[in-house]
């Protein structure tokens, strides 16, 4: 499946690829095998061998990735997902010097977790280990695929990878690059592979393909996530789409909030960490709506309000703004575009009971300078990151440390929020005795 392909009913997967896929998943599996026996400083060696090579082939990927976008941009894909798939050298050496952060980062390998005696004798440790093979179905995210091998290499895991027909060249370039450096380092190059050359149904195989991958985790538009859901075989970890809310108290710094709702907002549309709504608190909404109206409608975001949201911002009479009536509808969709909706609510619980009825459980942000009310929002808001006084785009595997990530997990099994290295491990139990015996 790709991009907007992907996010239709899994059909039935032909015989001969969904064999294909399974035996390119077990060769990830005897790679990984290997690879799970390397120390730490031959996976940070390997790590740093293709950063080094991804800079020198920059030029190259590059080149892929404008006639991807070329092609993208003449089929009509609109400017959000035309950023998401946006690959140049500048990306690039950004994504590089990911790599060269993961490979920085403590090994969770072999991290004990925890650690007890029982009254017996019997030592029980529970420690962290790789997943195993980890199969990824994204869309067009180029910068995905450089993320998805550092981590899964560090953590010691293989990756079966899907990424989409809109960015295939961007994803062959980058892709050869890592499994030649993967080879000159003396491993199996079937730890990292792709799919792609069987279009939707090498992603429907890997839905299929129970017992040999042991993970699937898609990344990208709600309809590409929930086809994943309800179709794969394979357990899978959920990443959301990005219905994401900024709620403006009444005890909120007004002056503090436009740059952020501005910056959540406008930095990057396309993205599932954007803030897609604004709420408003009554006591606070005449004096602050018309501000907050005036720099977003500079900005060419169309803003879709509900009926008191409208009427004030109506009357402002704000030169050049794109005003609509919001429906029932807007507060449970994610725009990816320069679009917000807005709302005025009577209370702190309605705005929370609002962003729990209709969020997508990725970000949300209060603008607040009350103590009660923030440490109430945080606690009742059942999203997987909550900000405070911030900007919803903080919500990064990069900037929360990671290096990279392999997406915002907004399940609540396993991993929840950015997904990093300790994400990419599961734990054993292993008991040392001396001969103890249950009776």
């Amino acid at each position: 499946m790709t991009n907007q392909e992907d996010s239709g009913q899994a059909g039935r997967v032909d015989a001969q690829v969904f064999s294909a896929v399974c035996m390119m998943a077990d060769a990830a599996a005897q790679a990984q095998r290997a690879l799970e026996q390397a120390n730490t400083e031959a996976k940070n060696e390997l790590l740093l061998a293709i950063a080094d090579a991804l800079d020198t082939h920059a030029d190259d990927i590059a080149a892929a990735n404008e006639q991807d976008m070329q092609e993208a941009f003449e089929s009509g894909m609109d400017e959000g997902k035309l950023d998401r798939l946006r690959f140049d050298v500048d990306r690039i050496a950004a994504s590089t010097q990911g790599v060269r952060h993961v490979a920085t980062l403590p090994d969770p390998v072999g991290q004990i977790v925890r650690g007890y005696n029982l009254p017996n004798g019997l030592r029980l440790n529970q420690v962290r280990v790789p997943i195993g093979v980890i199969g990824m179905i994204y869309e067009a995210r180029p910068n995905v695929t450089v993320d998805v091998a550092s981590l899964c290499l560090k953590s010691g895991n293989a990756a079966i990878l899907r990424g989409g027909h809109a960015a295939e060249r961007t994803n062959a370039a980058t892709l050869r690059v890592i499994r030649e450096t993967i080879a000159e380092h003396g491993f199996d190059q079937a730890l990292v592979a792709t799919v792609d050359a069987y279009g939707r149904q090498g992603a429907t195989a890997m839905m299929e393909a129970r017992g040999h991958v042991d993970v699937l985790i898609p990344r990208g538009g709600a309809g590409l996530i929930q086809a994943v859901v309800r179709n794969s075989k394979v357990p899978v970890i959920e990443t959301g789409a990005g219905n994401v809310h900024i709620y403006v108290d009444r005890s909120g710094d007004l002056n503090k909030a436009i740059p952020i709702i501005l910056n959540a907002k406008t930095q990057r549309v396309g993205v599932c960490n954007a803030a897609e709504k604004l709420l408003v608190h009554r006591d606070v909404a005449e004096v602050f709506l018309p501000l907050a109206a005036q720099a977003l409608a500079e900005a060419n975001v169309v803003l879709r309000a509900d009926e008191r949201a409208y009427g004030i911002i109506d009357a402002a009479g704000i030169e050049g703004i794109d005003l609509e009536q919001a429906d029932e509808q807007d507060w449970d969709t994610e725009y990816l575009a320069l679009k917000m909706g807005v709302k005025v609510v009577d209370s702190l619980d309605e705005a929370i009971g609002h962003i729990n009825m209709h969020s997508t459980g990725h970000t949300e942000s209060i603008i607040a300078e009350d103590y009660s009310a923030i440490e109430r929002f945080t606690r009742l808001v059942d999203s997987a990151v909550v900000m405070v006084n911030a900007s919803t785009r903080f919500t990064d595997g990069g900037v929360f440390g990671f290096g990279a990530e392999l997406g915002i997990s907004t399940q609540k099994m396993h991993a929840r929020g950015p997904m990093g290295l300790q994400e990419m491990t599961t734990t054993k139990w292993i008991g040392y005795g001396t001969g103890q015996v249950r009776r």
